[in-house]
């Protein structure tokens, strides 16, 4: 699933839950909204609401659609007359199918994809999607971690609702800590002076503290070269910043840990992402006492064939003092609509399947963090501790940006962060060099 913002590919990873969902949330409409369907004067509006969504996870019948049809079924019998048409459309095959759809404005009512896809700047101005703000009260959006919210805001006005949010976290191996007499990093927190010492103990006999990959579109390096403050682009994404010195700096740190630390394998930065999880959870190897993954791999290492002791803890923190790390957000975004009824009603769904429940239950069973706090309070992963502790990691993430060129900019950076790791260009060089390739972009 997920936009050219891939965090994993892995076939084998895919989260599925064991439990058959009986009806979750409200039995009804959800209420508080400023603009409420079927007032005593003006009759409901009628007539059929074409919804795009993927898979999901599945029922025992293996139906990884069933959430959302049941949430259907359920709409339908509260609102007669209005007639839900779910198009099953795979993760893989949603991104080409919307930007067609886009090009010949004959786009679906309602999807649900990765926000910098659809709720991108570039569609917001173009008028193709429709803000959210008149169907909620300044309480029901207080509800959202700031930075999901975030992620669909524009000018003031907001352009769809986040349900989840993934992120990267370090997996660690705790059998090889122990092994090596290394204390893990309490709390999962620790400087980057910290974890260059445990990687050092970590490294020998044919094994290594640490390793990744540097591939277009995985981030999971990121953090290191964020960790001093910087930050790929200007807040209103119109100048390149990560040649600052504080990006200079992070990425300068990450690549000492393969040639000046030497805790991370000749490879480093340039396997892929398959032989890169190998070397970390196959049981025939287990080669790494640490690497970042997103969100997928927890489910994935707790389970066979990759099934280990491990912790989640966050990236190390730098000269800022506080750990940062990158995601993405999910949810439901409305296209433009020509009847307010139809509108209105539209934004009545989105609400059905974004209750507090619903986003409780989404993140429990498909492994994703919530973006409400109400339904983080509800503890979706209480009884899942590396769940829960990259949980608290998401709320305070930083999102990859939304430029509608955003694909192309990113394939140039890494391109220039795999000439720095393989030892080509310095870090300055490389960060310089991204810039004079993404600036003509931003200009446009």
């Amino acid at each position: 699933m997920f936009r050219r913002f891939r965090f994993a590919k892995l076939a084998s990873v895919t989260l599925i839950a064991s439990v058959v969902l009986s009806a979750c949330g409200s039995s009804q409409a959800p209420s508080g909204s400023k603009d409420s369907q079927g007032s005593a004067d003006v009759p409901a509006w009628t007539g059929e609401i074409t919804v795009w969504d993927g898979p999901r996870w599945s029922d025992d019948q293996n139906n990884k659609y069933f959430w959302i049809e049941q949430k259907k079924a359920e709409f339908e019998k509260l609102h007669p007359g209005v007639t839900i048409k779910i198009v099953q459309t795979p993760w893989a095959e949603m991104e080409d199918k919307l930007n067609v759809a886009i090009a010949g404005k004959a786009w679906p009512d309602l999807v649900y994809n990765v926000s910098n896809r659809i709720a991108s700047v570039k569609n917001i101005q173009q008028g193709v999607v429709e803000p959210i703000d008149p169907f909620y009260t300044k309480e029901e959006l207080n509800d959202f971690f700031p930075n999901t919210l975030a992620e669909y805001e524009y000018q003031g006005k907001h352009y769809g609702v986040p349900v989840s949010s993934r992120v990267h976290t370090l997996l660690l191996n705790l059998d090889m800590f122990k092994a090596r007499g290394v204390e893990p990093p309490k709390d999962g927190k620790w400087t980057y002076e910290e974890f260059v010492d445990k990687m050092k103990k970590l490294t020998g006999d044919g094994k290594h503290g640490f390793s990744t990959y540097i591939m277009p579109s995985y981030y999971e390096s990121w953090p290191f070269i964020m960790m001093d403050g910087g930050r790929p682009l200007s807040e209103d994404m119109t100048r390149y910043t990560f040649d600052s010195p504080e990006a200079i700096r992070g990425l300068q740190k990450f690549l000492d840990l393969k040639f000046k630390h030497q805790v991370a394998p000749p490879d480093m930065g340039t396997s892929n992402v398959g032989d890169t999880w190998k070397q970390f959870a196959a049981t025939d190897k287990r080669l790494m006492a640490v690497q970042p993954w997103s969100s997928w791999a927890i489910a994935s290492a707790q389970k066979d064939p990759y099934k280990m002791n491990f912790m989640v803890a966050e990236y190390p923190s730098g000269t800022t003092d506080k750990s940062t790390t990158i995601g993405d957000v999910l949810g439901w975004v409305m296209f433009k609509q020509k009847d307010d009824g139809k509108r209105k009603m539209i934004a009545e769904f989105m609400k059905f399947l974004t209750t507090t429940d619903e986003i409780y239950t989404t993140a429990k069973y498909y492994g994703v963090f919530p973006s409400k706090k109400s339904a983080a309070q509800k503890r979706p992963f209480e009884d899942n501790p590396q769940m829960e502790q990259a949980q608290k990691i998401s709320e305070n993430a930083v999102m990859v940006p939304r430029h509608p060129q955003w694909a192309k900019i990113d394939e140039l950076i890494q391109k220039e962060l795999q000439l720095a790791v393989n030892g080509t260009k310095s870090a300055e060089q490389a960060l310089k060099d991204a810039g004079k390739q993404v600036e003509p972009i931003l200009k446009k």
